[in-house]
């Protein structure tokens, strides 16, 4: 799981400050105010994870790719390209990672329980480079540091702390650049007798990109048919338009058992239990190998219809439901307005999805939303003890009058009530009741 992200110059951000990340991490507030950079920031790293260009310090994106955020002029903060932008990640590695001992005595490794990546990188001369990154933890009392540091154009040095690297004699301890902006180059291993550990820390910073999921805020309209080719998705698309891929794929997989049930029969349970369908169904096309229906009942009397012939909620939530428990245990779900197109009794029931999918499936999910139903649900929970509210990490951004982003925690006592309620958190629904009021005295006096 992710534990805590900041960020210096990107976007709309001057400084984040350390983000805390929890199970179930909620950012609210206005529109343009950064909560969606904080998303982009995390797919940024992924995306630059499985790009497969080697020497492009970061993936910015194009239309293939999550995000498309340009170029690193229009990243920065304020576009000032003399600044560099600054990033850290903390996190549980998926995998153990260990360290060895340098004299392999009393403990021959010892396990790494949590790591902290950072990276700065800046424009010199109109080139992209990595000023300087790092892989830093604390094993007991004592802490290390593993990294390198640019120290003229295309030569860097490798930063320690905390451990004795061997070096090997008459080779070379200036470096070329590292691999994207994360990797230590191969000549790092040539010139240290006991350097071949920091590869783990690359993977698990890889295993970490490979293990975030994410699903957009617009998404598919539904289909009257879907055509599968027998393939395994590997999500649910980013508008989840391989939803119902990944249900026929779940059909093939053993494994695949939620509590007893199947994925499609989750599915079916949590829409039943949401209020949107009374049964729900796939099923194959005569003559047809690889085109499907997707049915649904909406009330026991009811007969089975098209999805396409209902309303537009369920085929919205589709997606939302599958990602929650096909994706991995363990990983990083990213959520961008999962309440679009939804009632409002159906936002607040999403919060039960989630929290389920957290606790069943040992899933984090991070998410920004308009949705006040979601939350006040989530607040529900936090007060009846189905929730605990350190599970929860709930920010509200807002922007000042320079137009930089501004990060403010909510804080949630152990009944779920926010005791820093922000300034017209949801608009200020306040003054539309008192002005509705005041006008309709006045008209009522008027008339009189």
């Amino acid at each position: 799981m992710i534990t805590e992200v900041a960020a210096e110059n990107f976007k709309s951000w001057r400084d984040t400050g350390p983000i805390r990340m929890a199970p179930i991490t909620g950012l609210f507030g206005p529109n343009s105010s950064g909560k969606t950079a904080i998303l982009q920031l995390l797919l940024l790293l992924k995306q630059t994870v499985e790009s497969s260009d080697q020497q492009q310090v970061l993936q910015t994106g194009h239309e293939h790719t999550y995000v498309n955020l340009g170029t690193f002029f229009d990243i920065i903060h304020a576009h000032r390209i003399s600044s560099g932008i600054t990033i850290s990640i903390e996190w549980h590695p998926i995998q153990e990672v260990y360290i060895p001992e340098p004299d392999q005595t009393s403990h021959p490794q010892r396990s790494i329980k949590k790591l902290n990546f950072s990276t700065t990188i800046q424009d010199l001369r109109d080139s992209i480079t990595v000023k300087r990154f790092t892989y830093s933890f604390s094993i007991g009392s004592h802490q290390y540091q593993f990294g390198m540091e640019q120290e003229a154009e295309q030569k860097y040095n490798l930063l320690i702390k905390g451990y004795d690297l061997k070096p090997i004699h008459n080779r070379s301890t200036t470096f070329p650049a590292p691999i994207k902006c994360y990797g230590f180059p191969s000549e790092v291993f040539a010139s240290y007798q006991n350097a071949n550990f920091l590869k783990e820390f690359v993977l698990a910073f890889e295993k970490l990109g490979q293990h975030i999921w994410y699903l957009g805020p617009l998404r598919e309209y539904p289909k009257r048919t879907y055509v599968w080719s027998g393939q395994r998705p590997q999500d649910v698309g980013q508008r989840g338009e391989l939803a119902i891929a990944a249900l026929l794929a779940a059909r093939k997989s053993k494994a695949e058992h939620y509590s007893g049930e199947s994925l499609e029969e989750k599915v079916a349970q949590w829409l039943k239990e949401l209020g949107l369908a009374h049964h729900f169904s796939i099923h194959p096309l005569p003559s047809h190998r690889k085109m499907y229906e997707v049915s649904v009942k909406l009330t026991p009397g009811s007969p089975d219809v098209l999805i396409t012939d209902v309303g537009f909620g369920i085929s919205q939530i589709l997606p939302v439901i599958v990602l929650c428990y096909y994706a991995p245990k363990g990983a990083t779900i990213i959520l961008e307005q999962p309440e679009t197109h939804l009632h409002p009794s159906v936002q607040a029931g999403l919060a039960d999805v989630l929290i389920d999918a957290i606790r069943t499936r040992q899933i984090q999910i991070i998410l920004e939303s308009h949705s006040e139903h979601l939350l006040r649900r989530l607040q529900r929970r936090i007060a009846e003890g189905t929730l605990d509210s350190s599970e929860a990490a709930l920010y509200f951004c807002t922007t000042d009058k320079s137009g930089i982003s501004q990060l403010q925690p909510l804080q949630l006592d152990q009944y779920g009530n926010i005791t820093n309620w922000p300034e017209n958190f949801f608009g200020d629904e306040f003054g539309d009741i008192a002005a509705m009021q005041e006008a309709m005295l006045t008209r009522q006096l008027g008339s009189a």
